[in-house]
């Protein structure tokens, strides 16, 4: 979802410089309300798990794409299933193009051991990049937010009417390294939570998540879990609404960096340097590990990797950094 998400501002820019441009962006279909408020922008629902699935499904979906009548891809995902479609598509005579995930770079910059890090280009650039070998180059930084979204009647509901501030926290990431433990979590919320000033909604996905987001809420007066009450849609409402989102190395930071909501992220294994924080966020808001403890920071591009121990590189932030930088923000 990150990576999809992270797409969202560069076509806002590309559909901007070049309004005669028409895009179609094949992805999983429950993402399209990401894309909904993006002008000359469709979505060719990708069905992996069923008519698109496997080889066959992939020359489907080449042919459905080809249907369209696209005049050139821009493959910004570069893994087995795009490589493939992409060039069904290159051998009918279709200009295509590719992202440069640059992991020779990126191989380096985890094997540092403790030197200094040098940033590498983030991901919202090489995905221009892409656009920009296909003859369509745009410029970032003239990117221009969407408004805030009207929140439907449920949601509404849900969140009851307030003249506080609202808080978003999304305490899961896909790998236990970038995870900041609940027990921690919950002492940042206790103490957002007890100065009454904020409504703080917690967001996450899956069962097991929902679980655990429930039994955080019903410790706090002021805590509402909104996992799996809101479809995705209505959450992007919320999100867009929010003041500040505090997260990790997740997919709930880059959704709500896509409205200008300030987000705090949180880092474990990774860093922000690999290209992967979120639009437009600046660097004194991604809290990063303690190097100097856990000098291998970081020790994947993901974070599904990392030595024994370093699942606790992550605690090194303290509770009361967080409770600071979020409310410093809020100010």
């Amino acid at each position: 979802m990150g990576d999809v998400a992270m797409l969202v501002p560069v076509l806002r820019v590309l559909t901007a410089t070049y309004p005669k441009l028409n895009v179609t962006v094949v992805t999983k279909g429950f993402l399209s309300p990401l894309f909904e408020d993006l002008k000359n922008v469709a979505i060719l629902p990708a069905d992996v798990k069923g008519a698109h699935k496997g080889i066959l499904g992939l020359f489907q979906l080449a042919k459905d794409a080809k249907g369209l009548d696209i005049t050139c891809v821009a493959d910004t995902h570069n893994v087995l299933r795009s490589k493939i479609v992409r060039s069904l598509l290159w051998l009918q005579a279709i200009k295509t193009a590719s992202i440069d995930k640059a992991r020779g770079e990126k191989k380096q910059l985890i094997q540092t051991k403790g030197g200094e890090l040098q940033a590498l280009k983030k991901t919202h650039e090489r995905y221009a990049d892409v656009f920009a070998k296909l003859g369509y180059p745009i410029d970032l930084t003239k990117h221009q937010y969407p408004a805030r979204k009207v929140m439907s009647a449920k949601t509404q509901d849900l969140i009851g009417l307030s003249s506080k501030k609202f808080i978003g926290v999304a305490p899961f990431a896909a790998h236990r390294g970038k995870v900041y433990p609940l027990q921690l979590i919950k002492q940042v919320i206790a103490q957002l939570n007890n100065t009454g000033d904020y409504v703080i909604f917690l967001f996450g996905g899956g069962a097991l998540e929902i679980a655990q987001l429930d039994k955080l809420a019903s410790d706090f007066k002021g805590v509402t879990n909104m996992a799996g009450k809101l479809s995705f849609s209505q959450e992007l409402q919320l999100i867009s609404n929010l003041d500040v989102m505090l997260a990790m190395d997740s997919g709930n930071g880059h959704l709500s960096a896509l409205y200008d909501i300030p987000v705090v992220t949180i880092w474990g294994v990774t860093h922000p340097f690999l290209g992967f924080a979120p639009f437009n966020q600046p660097n004194e808001n991604q809290l990063l590990a303690d190097r100097t403890k856990y000098p291998l920071v970081p020790t994947s591009v993901y974070g599904s990797t990392y030595p024994d121990g370093y699942e606790k590189a992550i605690e090194t932030i303290s509770p009361s950094a967080i409770v600071e930088k979020v409310l410093s923000v809020l100010k």
